[in-house]
């Protein structure tokens, strides 16, 4: 058995919207299912006629078998659980609320707690809420191109969870989590395992896999759902990532240039590079920043030196320009992974995020890489001082 337990570390503060969906889904759990579990079915409800014909159409059982083992509770999935041949809005969201069995409920909130509270503290509370929806509704409908003429009712969280996993895949790749794997009498222990490996495996081994190559469609698990979530949290954390502190980027490209037009002609004949470096020969860096956020290619942001860069990122942090230093710094390792002053970008892509609360654990993040690869003790002592400033602060919230 290889069970996730928790994770490390976790951000300061109290996950209130991830505790209120746990809440909904337990409440839902024991106010509906539960109830309804052990009440026979009206007779008269037109979903019974609907339950039949989808359950008993392909089965040799008699009727009245079947019907002695249908409950209220499964003529209410029926009418509420997603069905991609009968699809309604609201089925699209109230399908995300119910399950089939506590154990159904028990996995999908242990995940919840698990990965929830870091990506809501990343988000916000809002931001989170309507990421929750938003990746739900994307594994239903990921799962419904796979089965459009399909009657059978899908239900659970776990497809909106899966995305609030495809969000943490990206943001949090360097946490830990603590697994507890049970193989007895050989292993019954707690081991911590990075993140993306247990991630990976959810996605590849628990989903991917039986998703190509199940032949009975996984057996009741809506495994394309899971990885439809999990895609869709991948590409919100990555478009937030690119798009940061984009609008005062592109104020700074409308700003009106200051040079004359005399300067304007002498720079046409140079290249991006030479204009930004003649900038910072005058100390003009915020004409040497405007020009670099006019460089719209990697190809061209290569063409100028890594120390121009970062001391460009290292003025816009000084100036307290801390979403524009982000996008900076950003670039520079999306742009240049194998740079030898990549630690100096690290350094700098926390620092500009640890004044803002909901990046706090992803700055936290990017100083674990600075004080991996720093090249100075210096430095690696800056990213540590940082590091022990966010664990003083969680531990003081808590």
């Amino acid at each position: 058995m290889f069970l996730p337990i928790g994770d490390t570390p976790n951000p300061a503060g109290t996950p209130y919207v991830t505790y209120l969906l746990i809440a909904i889904n337990v409440a839902v759990f024991v106010l509906v299912t539960m109830p309804l579990s052990r009440q026979a079915p009206d007779l008269n409800d037109p979903m019974l006629y609907e339950y039949l014909r989808t359950f008993g159409a392909d089965s040799n059982l008699p009727a009245q078998v079947i019907l002695d083992n249908v409950s209220a509770y499964d003529l209410f999935v029926v009418e509420y659980g997603f069905r991609p041949a009968a699809a309604s809005l609201i089925t699209l969201f109230s399908a995300m609320f119910l399950h089939a069995s506590f154990m159904h409920l028990a996995g999908n909130m242990l995940f919840l707690w698990i990965y929830g509270d870091n990506v809501e503290h990343r988000l916000g509370r809002i931001g989170f809420l309507v990421a929750y929806l938003v990746t739900g509704i994307a594994s239903t409908l990921f799962f419904s191109l796979f089965a459009t003429d399909s009657n059978v009712p899908m239900i659970g969280a776990s497809g909106a969870i899966s995305g609030v996993l495809g969000l943490y895949f990206i943001w949090f790749k360097r946490n830990q989590v603590k697994v507890f794997i049970f193989f007895f009498p050989f292993i019954m222990n707690t081991f911590l395992i990075p993140a993306r490996i247990v991630l990976g495996i959810y996605l590849i081994v628990d989903n991917l896999f039986p998703f190509l190559f199940s032949s009975s469609g996984g057996g009741g698990v809506a495994y394309g759902a899971h990885i439809g979530g999990f895609l869709a949290g991948m590409v919100i954390a990555f478009g937030l990532d690119w798009f940061p502190g984009l609008r005062k980027v592109q104020k700074m490209r409308r700003e009106p240039e200051r040079e004359t037009p005399a300067r304007k002609r002498a720079e046409s004949d140079l290249t991006p590079a030479q204009v930004i470096a003649a900038h910072l020969r005058e100390g003009d860096y915020a004409g040497a920043v405007r020009h670099y956020f006019m460089l719209d290619s990697r190809e061209e942001r290569l063409r100028l030196n890594s120390d121009v860069v970062l001391a460009l990122g290292e003025y816009l942090l000084g100036t307290r320009a801390n979403e524009e230093a982000m996008t900076l710094f950003r670039r520079f390792i999306s742009d240049r992974p194998d740079d030898r002053e990549i630690d100096r970008a690290f350094l700098g892509a926390g620092k500009a995020m640890i004044h803002q609360p909901r990046h706090i654990p992803s700055a936290y993040q990017y100083f674990l890489s600075a004080v991996e690869t720093a090249r100075s003790r210096e430095l690696e002592e800056e990213a540590r001082m940082h590091l022990r400033a966010i664990e003083r602060l969680g531990e003081e919230s808590d």
